[in-house]
């Protein structure tokens, strides 16, 4: 099969009729030099823009590392290795970072992956170890560089890409380019591909007084006018998210937290929870700003205001992507003034009476997974055949090596658990429970 059947049968499988221009022109530089900065803002589909190039140059012959992905946080490796396998290349691909089990990382590499993609520190280990061959990687990816620059990842990158003795292309990502590129990095002659927002327009920035209401009175009027809407209030200090969250928890607001203190696997669940609609407020620092695969959103809330103007933009950008509305609500306190980068924002009045319609979604644990031959399809069918649900009632399912996450109807929980826990999938005795976030 030719390169251009390959590439349209995995974007059919993403459900993708064609590539963007964004994805077009990064192709093509690539195809014509060996280095590329692509700079593109959130949701514009990077990660795709740069798994093809890294497939197209993969030897199906050679069972050893051949691509190395960089990404500054786990929920960015854990996105990129599900959009890769969803891809269906015939290659393999894992993902290793830090919070996860190091004797799951070692099972993966003892037959190495085609594309390994990590965050910094786990990769030096690995190498350190001597877990990880770099003889034979060709291709370096470091996406959302300057991130990881920002995060203090320099040490490691240096370390990482010294170690790897003949890389012959180079990719790197971001959404700002607010840093310069070190010189370990090795760049010779590298194309510079920039990308703005097509339509800045679609943004509506607008901001709340807090006048005589506190700012989380006027929060929770806030989230009751932006309404079923799904969004994320960002705070800039953990302290704060937690005082938001006790918060909406008094006031009985549904909401999942995302934050860097949590457990990987907390951390994990609520972004799964916030996908499938279970709940529709994310509440969370500037670590969900970018990097990480969540759904179109109606709004984001500042409620506190970002150090810097490019935080500003990041978290901005993950509403009003891709030729979609959006608007961005900066809560003012009493007394302060608006930051410099939002002085345009139009001042609102709310007009809510504070009550939220709840979610009709809840989200079932289900031990039993990949490894074990279980599909999406399989899960499918099991909710719909013998726990009798209709189409409607079964939303989002994530499939994990071991378990999977399967958003159902509200009313319809207690029925699932009593009628499906314990039956048999594919030779599995599945276990069900239901899904509470741990804050």
């Amino acid at each position: 099969m030719s390169k251009e059947k390959d590439q349209q049968a995995m974007l059919e499988k993403l459900g993708i009729s064609q590539l963007n221009p964004m994805q077009v022109a990064a192709h093509k530089a690539f195809a014509e030099g060996p280095e590329l900065i692509l700079v593109a803002p959130t949701g514009t589909g990077k990660t795709l823009t740069f798994l093809l190039p890294v497939i197209e140059h993969l030897d199906p012959e050679l069972e050893e590392v051949q691509a190395l992905i960089l990404v500054p946080s786990r929920e960015l490796a854990i996105q990129i290795e599900q959009i890769a396998r969803d891809m269906g290349s015939g290659f393999k691909i894992n993902a290793v970072y830090g919070g996860r089990a190091g004797y799951k990382d070692k099972q993966d590499l003892k037959h190495p992956p085609a594309i390994l993609v990590g965050t910094p520190g786990r990769i030096v280990d690995h190498i350190e170890r001597e877990n990880l061959a770099t003889a034979h990687i060709k291709t370096l990816v470091l996406d959302e560089f300057d991130k990881s620059l920002e995060t203090g990842f320099e040490k490691q990158m240096r370390a990482i890409i010294e170690s790897i003795p003949s890389l012959d292309r180079k990719i790197l990502t971001s959404a700002t380019q607010s840093v310069s590129i070190p010189d370990f990095v090795g760049l010779k002659a590298p194309t510079l591909l920039q990308f703005e927002a097509e339509d800045t327009s679609q943004l509506a920035l607008k901001a709340v007084a807090a006048g005589e209401v506190d700012e989380y009175g006027t929060l929770a009027l806030l989230l009751a006018e932006v309404g079923a809407g799904r969004g994320i209030v960002f705070c800039s200090l953990k302290d704060t998210l937690q005082q938001v969250s006790v918060f909406l928890d008094r006031k009985k607001i549904a909401h999942a937290c995302f934050y860097g203190g949590m457990d990987q696997l907390d951390r994990e669940q609520a972004l799964i929870q916030f996908r499938n609609g279970t709940h529709r407020i994310l509440l969370s620092t500037d670590l969900a700003s970018r990097g990480i695969d969540i759904p179109e959103l109606d709004y984001i809330i500042h409620f506190e205001f970002p150090f810097d103007e490019a935080s500003f933009i990041h978290r901005n950008g993950r509403t009003a992507r891709m030729h979609s509305e959006g608007a961005a609500y900066l809560i003012k306190p009493q007394n302060r003034d608006l930051p410099h980068y939002a002085r345009e924002a139009k001042m609102i009045t709310l007009t809510s009476d504070g009550k939220l319609t709840p979610s009709e979604w809840s989200t079932l644990y289900m031990l039993g997974g990949r490894k074990d031959k279980i599909s999406k399809g399989d899960i499918a069918g099991l909710f719909l055949k013998e726990g009798e649900l209709k189409p409607d009632q079964l939303g989002v399912i994530e499939l994990k090596r071991d378990c999977a996450y399967i958003a159902v109807h509200r009313s319809e929980v207690d029925k699932m658990l009593k009628v499906l826990d314990n039956k048999k999938l594919k030779k599995k005795k599945i276990r069900l429970h239901l899904l509470e976030q741990k804050k």
